[in-house]
């Protein structure tokens, strides 16, 4: 199926026994099991996320071919988030109310990953809001800095400054009402296997924190530190 559309499977509502998420008990509505295999998945989401580094060699090799490798790299950083944002977290803001019956590749992409964080079948307000907004705005401003890197736009660093600063609050935000759930009410969201929270709820989203915090910083900031 293709992942804009909005076809889901006939399912029943799950019961404790009947999905594999957690806290154990909690109700996914018309849950489905995914028809891929986890293999698939990833191999579609790692095709998609090759593609956008071939676009982005693409762009820079046809509108400024002497940009230095730490710039082509914030390229592809940015337009990677822009896709994200946009059009995967974006899918996820417009079916949130019944992603947990849907078989297209999004839809199983997410439940796939909802198995380190249920909050993402559950219609959880934060993470509804929380995706919304990184879908609406971080999204295509990650588009628009791309075209500012490419054609030297002035207000290029204080857009990164913005897009950058916006992901850093959105996913400190996500882990922290994550780990206050869990530290305080003894909710938890993610399966036992490690591989599932460091791999899917710790590392996926800890690019969003570390690549800001790593970013040169803007001349203006760099001429007044000398």
């Amino acid at each position: 199926m293709w992942p804009f559309s909005t076809e889901s499977a006939p399912a029943q509502p799950a019961t404790a026994s009947s999905h594999p998420y957690y806290p154990v008990g909690v109700n996914i509505k018309d849950y489905a099991a995914n028809e891929f295999s986890v293999p698939v998945l990833l191999t579609y989401f790692g095709s998609g996320c090759a593609a956008i580094f071939a676009l982005s060699y693409v762009l820079v090799a046809r509108v400024r071919p002497s940009l230095p490798i730490s710039e082509v790299s914030t390229i592809f950083w940015f337009l990677l988030c822009s896709g994200i944002h946009f059009f995967f977290e974006g899918y996820f803001a417009t079916h949130f109310d019944r992603m947990g019956g849907l078989q297209t590749l999004f839809g199983q992409l997410w439940k796939e990953y909802a198995l380190s964080d249920s909050r993402y079948l559950t219609m959880d307000p934060f993470v509804v809001c929380m995706e919304t907004i990184t879908a609406v705005f971080w999204g295509p401003l990650s588009a628009v800095l791309v075209y500012m890197i490419l054609t030297e736009h002035p207000l290029r660093h204080p857009l990164q400054i913005i897009v950058s600063l916006g992901q850093l609050y959105g996913d400190v935000l996500y882990y922290a009402t994550s780990l206050f759930d869990d530290y305080l009410f003894g909710n938890v969201y993610s399966r036992p296997e490690p591989y599932y929270y460091y791999g899917y709820f710790v590392f996926m989203n800890a690019f969003w924190i570390v690549i800001p915090l790593c970013e040169q910083p803007p001349p203006l900031f760099k001429a007044e530190s000398n």
